[in-house]
C-alpha cells in the first residue's frame, strides 16, 4: 500500500464530477487500499477518489458508529438519499466540518442527520447501509466530492467568506497543489 498526495481546493479533479466504475480489477482494489493507507496516515475519517487525483465515484471511510455498519468500508458508485435538511443556522460549537482538502479549515455546516448509502464495494458485492448524526455527516461529506463539490461550497455567506480568505491567504485555487500525509505537517493538528 501507497500513501498517496491529497489535492488541495483548486485541484481540477476536486470541481467536476467523476466519472462512474465500470471496472472492478484489481486496479481499483489497489486504488482502494492506497486511500486506506492515505486515509490513516492523514488521520482522517473518509477520504474520496478526487482527493488523490482520481476522478472515480468511490470513497472510503472509517468511523465507529452505533448504526449498524461496518466501521469502515469502500463505497463504490453510490446513490444517497438524505432526509430533510433544517433550515437553521449551523451550531458552531457542534457542526463544525473540516476538509484534507481544505487543510486546516473547519467551518460549521448544517447536514442531514440521516443519510442511506447504496452502491458497491471494491468487488462489486453491492453495499448498502444507513448512517446518523456525525456518520451521516461523513458520508454526505465524502459523497459530496464525487459531484465535484466541498464541503466549503456549502457555507452560509459568513463562513464562506472566512474560507475564501483562507484559501486567498493559503495560495490555493490553482492547480497542482498536495499535501503529503505522514510527510507534511497535520494540518489540523492531530
Amino acid at each position: 500500500m501507497t500513501v498517496l498526495p491529497i489535492t488541495i481546493w483548486g485541484e481540477p479533479v476536486l470541481h467536476r464530477r467523476a466519472a462512474e466504475v465500470d471496472v472492478f480489477d484489481d486496479g481499483l482494489r489497489t486504488l482502494i487500499a492506497d486511500m486506506f493507507e492515505t486515509n490513516e496516515a492523514a488521520n482522517g475519517v473518509g477520504l474520496a477518489a478526487p482527493q488523490v487525483g482520481v476522478g472515480k465515484r468511490l470513497f472510503i471511510y472509517k468511523y465507529e458508529n452505533d448504526d449498524g455498519a461496518p466501521p469502515s468500508g469502500a463505497v463504490v458508485n453510490p446513490v444517497l438519499t438524505l432526509s430533510k435538511i433544517s433550515g437553521a443556522l449551523p451550531d458552531p460549537d457542534e457542526e463544525e466540518e473540516g476538509c484534507l482538502s481544505f487543510p486546516g479549515g473547519q467551518y460549521p455546516l448544517k447536514r442531514a442527520e440521516w443519510a442511506r448509502v447504496q452502491g458497491f464495494d471494491g468487488d462489486g458485492k453491492p453495499v448498502d447501509f444507513e448512517a446518523t448524526g456525525w456518520f451521516a455527516r461523513v458520508i454526505q461529506h465524502e459523497y459530496d466530492h464525487l459531484d465535484g463539490k466541498l464541503y466549503i461550497n456549502r457555507l452560509i455567506d459568513r463562513y464562506a467568506r472566512k474560507a475564501m480568505k483562507q484559501a486567498k491567504k493559503s495560495g490555493w485555487g490553482v492547480p497542482g497543489l498536495t499535501w503529503m500525509p505522514g510527510v507534511d505537517p497535520d494540518p489540523f493538528g492531530h
